[in-house]
């Protein structure tokens, strides 16, 4: 379901690095206006004088913690404020972090869960209602292949993960009889800041390398207006099957094979 993205309005979240940093260049690209939201006002800036320098759109900044309660709301009123009609909501802010969960920071898992799952529900939950208003509307959530499977060692990221596909596929069916299409992208490892974030670089996870940003976002993006389902990036072929063979292995052996993935 392609379409001209000339003068469209898309919020990206987590737009100052890695996979969102790329769907905001592919959106300027194509002709589409920006509202960037991140918590580094000094990278939106630059990302800002470059897309507006190289492609002439419009494009607004807004720094912002999401982890914080109430920032997705406060984000949503600034938004509305700057008279932005937002025709795509990209939801791809989140991060990882490593370890036994009984000996990970509590207040990190907090913020993880924060951001990864409810910053991203309650932008969906407040978006949701001006898109039916109008009846059009894309969104994209940026899950994982990690949704697939419990994740030893990365637990709240893995089951943060599957809630997004989760909830993103049980509202994509309610807006079945809409022109609102509601798109699960789920990257297998991407060789972004997140490894380094979620002290993951030791790891057999990340030692083989994975896919770039520029891929994944793509792939992301064409997914969302095709108005798919779910798009799974950076996998190769054998990979693939492993992760569709995943659910039919004997889950002690599955679990222990994820938690080796994890250690150095």
């Amino acid at each position: 379901m392609s379409q001209s993205q000339q003068n469209k309005w898309a919020l990206i979240t987590g737009a100052s690095s890695g996979i969102g940093l790329e769907l905001a260049r592919i959106h300027a690209a194509a002709g589409g206006h920006l509202a960037i939201a991140a918590r580094r006002e000094s990278k939106l800036a630059e990302l800002k004088e470059e897309l507006e320098g190289r492609h002439g759109v419009k494009v607004m900044t807004f720094a912002c913690d999401l982890s914080r309660p109430g920032a997705a709301t406060q984000l949503y009123e600034d938004i509305k404020a700057a008279s932005i009609k937002v025709d795509y909501l990209i939801n791809n802010a989140g991060f990882g972090g490593h370890g036994k969960f009984h000996e990970r920071d509590w207040e990190a898992d907090a913020q993880m869960i924060n951001l990864n799952i409810l910053a991203l529900a309650e932008l969906t939950r407040r978006f949701l209602p001006d898109f039916v208003a109008r009846n059009s509307g894309r969104i994209l959530n940026v899950s994982s292949t990690a949704g697939e499977v419990p994740g030893p060692l990365q637990a709240v990221y893995y089951a943060s993960k599957a809630f997004v596909t989760s909830f993103s596929n049980a509202i994509a069916e309610e807006l079945s009889d809409t022109n609102i299409t509601v798109t699960s992208l789920k990257p297998g490892y991407t060789e972004t800041e997140f490894a380094d974030a979620a002290h993951l670089r030791s790891t057999r996870l990340v030692s083989g390398g994975g896919a770039t940003a520029a891929s994944v976002a793509q792939d992301g993006y064409d997914a969302m207006l095709a108005g798919q389902l779910n798009r799974i990036s950076g996998m190769g072929l054998s990979q693939r099957i492993q992760l569709a063979m995943a659910p039919m292995a004997p889950r002690k052996m599955l679990l222990k094979q994820i938690r080796q993935l994890q250690e150095g």
